[in-house]
């Protein structure tokens, strides 16, 4: 069973995990993107739902923030774009001024993404995002602490696709409790996070899910046979 069914298997997945690879020039065989998307987090629905496919650089300038936190340079008219946009959201309170600084970046130059459901990917991915409820996330980051791999930071907010840099850059998985606009943009569910984990650790963590699934069920045993008996 490949890695990607094993996954979705331990951890009842409703979404295909996506794989994300940033390389220099376009994969042979792989297609560009149809149609740039209104974000960046556009391309990681189309990814879960079957299509495999690059994006140049352009096809990220309709998100100014998903372009800069991918390494985007972005051309002055989406540089102020991205400038109007963060002044709304510090003016209604959405973010400080001072935490601008501090969102994670790719500090690579920016060739092309390639998105690809993970079960159809050749070769390992930079980034693999996977989406599920708290209990699933939960039982990937048990998992992943095991591997050695856990996530080395707190849980992270918004912009979600700031968790992808800030997985490349730490090299361990990074929680993320998503941001509105991911969430518009790919129809997350309110119960429902995203969980960015370097591709190199895939494996391991994989390994690492069939022990730490079975542990939980049999402490869910053993915490509800401590349970008070009903009056």
């Amino acid at each position: 069973m490949s890695l990607a069914k094993q996954l979705e298997e331990y951890l009842g997945l409703k979404t295909m995990p996506v794989a994300i690879m940033f390389q220099a020039t376009p994969p042979p065989g792989v297609s560009r993107v149809a149609a740039a998307g209104p974000s960046s987090c556009t391309y990681w629905k189309r990814a879960a739902e079957g299509e495999t496919f690059y994006t140049e650089a352009a096809d990220h300038y309709q998100c100014p923030i998903g372009g800069y936190t991918h390494g985007v340079d972005l051309p002055p008219a989406q540089t102020q774009e991205l400038q109007d946009v963060v002044g709304v959201m510090v003016g209604l309170g959405y973010i400080r001024q001072e935490e601008v600084a501090h969102i994670p970046r790719r500090e690579q130059v920016f060739g092309v993404a390639v998105y690809a459901p993970l079960d159809q990917t050749a070769g390992e991915p930079d980034v693999v995002l996977i989406r599920g409820n708290a209990m699933q996330v939960m039982l990937l980051e048990e998992a992943a602490g095991a591997a050695g791999a856990g996530s080395s930071t707190a849980m992270m907010g918004r912009p979600t696709c700031a968790a992808l840099p800030a997985a490349l850059k730490s090299q361990c998985g990074v929680a993320s409790l998503g941001c509105i606009g991911n969430r518009v943009y790919t129809d997350m569910a309110d119960d429902e996070l995203v969980y960015a984990l370097p591709g190199k650790h895939l494996p391991a963590v994989v390994d690492k899910l069939a022990s730490i699934v079975h542990a939980n069920q049999e402490l869910m045993k053993y915490h509800r046979g401590r349970m008070p008996a009903p009056a």
